[in-house]
């Protein structure tokens, strides 16, 4: 059980603190309600750029890392679809270091010439050695491409093309910028063995001044139910076929979600898993099975998964992980099985409330949700999961019309 306080400024930050007496450490979570479903569809890379521009100083603060370090702190950042996130660890007693730091940042960022040319060129770079010339760097754009036609899903984080940074202006940056790096789009949860009160007043001090563009977000269009099997085949310099099926699924507050989750670790958490133990224990398919679920806000896709043995047809393959799927629907599902998976959600939900900064970032991400608490009631709602929900899941989304289905064969 996470305890938590929370309060709203009028400037529409919120803040979410929560007193945590077993660290010597504070954590300061910042999160910005912008992803690159966020952008549009000629400018994307916009959010992952700006994962990097925000480390770049501001014009009171030259260079980030330096306060930070000598606060004896360490920081980080990430960005997905839904949102990119800002963290800083550091003894508890400069707590107002890091507060100050992200307040700086959140209106005063030196967005340069300099600044945006160096930073381009770094985020240009990186989306050509992960995604253009590394083997298997493509699948996951391509996969995107194939499943989804219309949300802002159907490109990466990293975005549809190194060109729209490249072209991107001083103008475009800034305008992003303005957009969304204010307090209304922004959630500071802050962790440590401090009052909740304290916490909150240092929050207030340092955010409250700040003035919000209250700029209005266009909303985001959402994806039509497929109502076609989709297919793409390809084939790429690399050692072994893949083999991937998507299927769309519920939103990050559906039921659904719930149900995925649970349904692709029953398929390969582990290696006592089903996909493990059939596929390539018992019939030497594949070299390598997954199943999974994209967690998006938004509807977002369950994965299924297997890289093939180089003796596997491609046929032979796909059958088999159908099959898996169709095994779901009215299959046995053993209690041994069930349980199984559910102990391995609450052990693992439970030792995120024991690090601080996995403190900080769950209250955030959690009222990012727009339900805060759920932060305290997953573990309840895996528990209530029936076998008989897990079957009618899969035969809901287990469906041909369903699936988007991508061969990334290995060049012969």
């Amino acid at each position: 059980m996470i305890k938590y306080q929370q309060k709203r400024l009028a400037n529409g930050l919120t803040i979410l603190v929560n007193r945590d007496s077993a660290s010597k450490l504070a954590a300061v979570n910042i999160l910005y309600c912008v992803g690159a479903r966020n952008e549009a569809e000629d400018k994307t890379g916009f959010a992952h750029l700006f994962e990097h521009l925000m480390f770049r100083g501001t014009h009171r603060v030259p260079d980030f890392d330096v306060p930070v370090q000598m606060a004896c702190g360490e920081n980080n950042a990430y960005t997905n679809n839904d949102y990119t996130d800002f963290y800083i660890t550091l003894p508890k007693e400069n707590l107002s270091t890091a507060l100050w730091l992200e307040s700086d940042r959140m209106r005063n960022l030196n967005i340069s010439e300099e600044a945006c040319r160096t930073e381009k060129q770094v985020v240009i770079e990186e989306f050509k050695q992960r995604y253009l010339n590394q083997p298997y760097g493509d699948e996951q754009l391509l996969l995107r491409d194939l499943a989804y036609k219309r949300h802002p899903y159907r490109w990466a984080t990293i975005g549809i093309s190194p060109e729209h940074i490249e072209r991107a202006t001083l103008e475009d940056v800034r305008a992003f910028y303005d957009m969304h790096y204010r307090p209304s789009r922004a959630i500071l949860s802050i962790s440590a063995d401090m009052p909740e009160e304290e916490m909150i007043r240092l929050a207030e001090e340092y955010f409250a001044d700040i003035e919000d563009s209250g700029v209005e977000i266009a909303p985001i269009e959402q994806e039509p139910e497929q109502t076609e099997a989709r297919r793409l085949e390809v084939e790429r310099e690399v050692p072994a076929t893949d083999i991937t099926i998507a299927f769309h699924m519920g939103d990050r507050m559906s039921r659904d979600f719930f149900l995925g989750d649970l349904t692709s670790d029953l398929l390969s958490g582990g290696e006592s898993s089903r996909m493990v133990n059939r596929l390539i224990k018992q019939r030497g398919l594949f070299t390598s099975v997954n199943a999974y679920i994209t967690g998006s806000i938004d509807a977002g896709l369950f994965v299924i998964k297997g890289r093939l043995m180089p003796e596997t047809s491609e046929q032979e393959a796909e059958t088999a992980l159908w099959e898996e799927l169709r095994d779901l629907m009215t299959g046995e599902i053993s209690d041994y099985e069930l349980e199984k998976v559910k102990n391995k959600f609450e052990a693992n939900m439970l030792m995120g409330e024991i690090n601080v900064m996995n403190k900080a970032m769950n209250l955030g991400f959690y009222a990012m949700t727009g339900d805060i608490t759920l932060i305290n009631r997953e573990a309840e709602i895996y528990r209530s999961l029936s076998r008989d929900e897990v079957h009618d899941f899969a035969r809901r989304i287990f469906v041909e019309k369903n699936s988007s289905t991508l061969i990334y064969r290995a060049k012969l």
